[in-house]
C-alpha cells in the first residue's frame, strides 16, 4: 500500500502542494525538504509538455515523494502516458458524471478493475524485471489514487454517483470553479458554498473515501480539515515564493 493510502488508513491529514510553472526536476526536491506529502502537476491549466512531467515524476520515485498529475481531461492516451512515466495518480478536473469517474478507472488501473494497457520495462516500474506480472498489476491498483475534482453544482448533485465508483478515492473541491458554479464567485463564507462542501465531506465519509480542498490561505484550509478533509493542497510554488518575497521586501524597503 502506499505511502499517501497509509496515513490515510490510519486517518492522519494529507498536505500536498501544486507544481504550476516550474519544470526543473529539482523542485520536487524542495517539495520534499518542505516535507509536503505529495505534489500535483497542473496540465489542465498550466503549459507543461510531456518530457517536463516526465522529468518531475522520475524525480518523484526516485526520492519517494508521490507525484499526482491533474490531467485535462480521462482519455486513454492522456492517463497512459502519465501514469506510464510514474504518476502516483491522478485528478480529474470538472467530474460531474459517474461515466467520467469510470472512464478514469478505466484507463488507470489494470484489469480487473480497469483496462490499463500493460508495457512493463517502463519508469513506472524502475526498469526493473517484474517476477510476477499479476501481482505487479495488483500493487499497482491498489497504490495509484484516483482523485475526482468537484467543481460544479452538478458535481455536488451527482457526487454520491460518482464516488460509488470502485477505484474512486478522493473528492476534491475545486472552490473557485464551484463558487462560480454556485452563482457566488469568491464567496467562500456564503452557506451555498458550504453546504455544497459539507455534502462531499459527508458522502466521502459515508463511502469510506475521502474529501480535500486546495486554498491558498493556511487558517481556511484548517478550518475545512477540522470538518473532516483529509487530502488537501495548500498553495502552488508560484505563491509560496511571491509571497515571501513580497512580505520581507516590505520590511527591508
Amino acid at each position: 500500500m502506499s505511502s499517501l493510502k497509509n496515513k490515510l488508513k490510519k486517518g492522519q491529514p494529507i498536505i500536498g502542494t501544486m507544481l504550476v510553472l516550474m519544470d526543473n526536476p529539482d523542485i520536487v526536491k524542495l517539495l520534499k525538504v518542505c516535507e509536503f506529502d505529495y505534489f500535483i502537476v497542473d496540465c489542465e491549466h498550466s503549459t507543461y509538455d510531456f518530457k517536463d512531467v516526465a522529468g518531475l515524476l522520475g524525480m518523484a520515485k526516485a526520492i519517494g515523494l508521490p507525484g499526482i498529475v491533474r490531467i485535462p481531461e480521462a482519455k486513454r492516451e492522456v492517463v497512459l502516458k502519465y501514469i506510464e512515466a510514474g504518476a502516483a495518480g491522478f485528478l480529474l478536473p470538472n467530474t460531474e458524471t459517474e461515466e467520467q469517474a469510470k472512464a478514469l478507472v478505466e484507463y488507470s488501473k489494470y484489469a480487473p478493475m480497469g483496462n490499463r494497457g500493460i508495457s512493463l520495462f517502463r519508469p513506472h516500474a524502475g526498469y526493473n524485471k517484474i517476477a510476477n506480472t499479476l501481482e505487479y498489476m495488483e500493487k499497482a491498483n491498489n497504490e495509484t489514487i484516483l482523485m475526482v475534482q468537484i467543481e460544479s453544482g452538478k458535481g455536488v448533485d451527482n457526487v454520491e454517483n460518482i464516488l460509488a465508483i470502485e477505484g474512486i478515492d478522493v473528492a476534491f473541491i475545486g472552490p473557485n470553479d464551484l463558487s462560480q458554479s454556485l452563482g457566488i464567485m469568491g464567496q467562500y463564507d456564503n452557506p451555498l458554498f458550504i453546504n455544497s462542501v459539507e455534502k462531499v465531506i459527508r458522502v466521502a465519509k459515508g463511502k469510506g473515501k475521502h474529501a480535500g480542498i486546495h486554498l491558498m490561505d493556511v487558517e481556511p484550509l484548517q478550518k475545512w480539515i477540522g470538518k473532516g478533509m483529509t487530502f488537501n493542497l495548500v498553495f502552488n510554488e508560484l505563491i509560496m515564493m511571491t509571497n515571501y518575497a513580497k512580505e520581507n521586501l516590505k520590511k527591508l524597503k
